[in-house]
């Protein structure tokens, strides 16, 4: 249990470290950027999100349902639509604040707030990986999923941080915002690894959960904003994240 608790502990700091980093970028703007620009990246974030959402999120929740003897639709479908709805319901009963420089609060903890539920699962497969990989099988296999989602990290970082800045968040709170966002995955990748059974039998139902919150922030906050110069954006964030989840997942 040591050996699986020390594993899952620097498996998922790795993806905190990558997500850190990722944050990080909101440094390298020594100026407001451009409308132009910030409906660039905003497009960017959405495609991510999107992605995501499909190869990160959905399609293992199918893959861990099917392997429990369940339809694989049922929960990436009841699992997605909580997801949306959880969002659907704090969108609406936060309080709607006048922006005091672009973002309302409410826009930004939603944004927050979907990022994180989707490093929640992802910090829980990996410290599971690491924790049924104790007795020395499956080791190569962990660690690699571990390298994956944290190279997916450092845009998903930057997808975060990036648009709060653009809308006029100061740069150290942008950056501890989306640093937070990732401070989940050791967290819960150790929760996870502690209680292995468990967790393993959840995970289908939070893939689908972080994967509707994804996407009813991308719908209804991202991909509006974006629009009139966003779209290629959001193409070359699909693409990115799709290559990054297909390759190293």
């Amino acid at each position: 249990m040591k050996q699986a608790l020390t594993w899952a502990a620097g498996g998922t700091l790795f993806l905190f470290a990558m997500t850190t980093l990722g944050a990080a970028t909101v440094f390298l703007f020594v100026r407001e950027p451009r409308e132009r620009l910030r409906r660039w990246l905003l497009g960017f974030a959405a495609g991510i999100m999107t992605a995501a959402s499909v190869w990160s999120l959905l399609l293992p929740a199918m893959d861990r349902a099917a392997a429990q003897g369940l339809p694989p639709w049922l929960p990436a479908v009841a699992g997605t639509g909580a997801g949306a709805l959880f969002l659907w319901g704090l969108d609406a009963l936060l309080p709607r604040l006048r922006p005091a420089s672009g973002r309302t609060s409410r826009e930004t903890a939603l944004l927050v707030t979907a990022i994180t539920l989707h490093n929640i699962p992802e910090g829980m497969a990996v410290g599971l990986s690491f924790a049924l990989a104790a007795g020395g099988e499956g080791f190569a296999a962990a660690a690699a999923l571990a390298l994956g989602i944290g190279v997916q990290n450092f845009p998903e970082g930057a997808a975060v941080a990036l648009p709060l800045r653009q809308e006029g968040m100061r740069r150290s709170r942008a950056f501890a915002l989306a640093t937070l966002s990732g401070a989940v995955e050791p967290v819960f990748g150790i929760a996870a690894a502690l209680m292995a059974a468990m967790a393993a039998a959840v995970m289908p139902w939070l893939l689908a959960f972080a994967a509707g919150a994804m996407l009813y922030v991308t719908a209804e906050e991202l991909l509006p904003q974006a629009q009139g110069g966003g779209a290629p954006a959001y193409l070359t964030g699909f693409l990115l994240m799709m290559l990054l989840d297909t390759a190293l997942g």
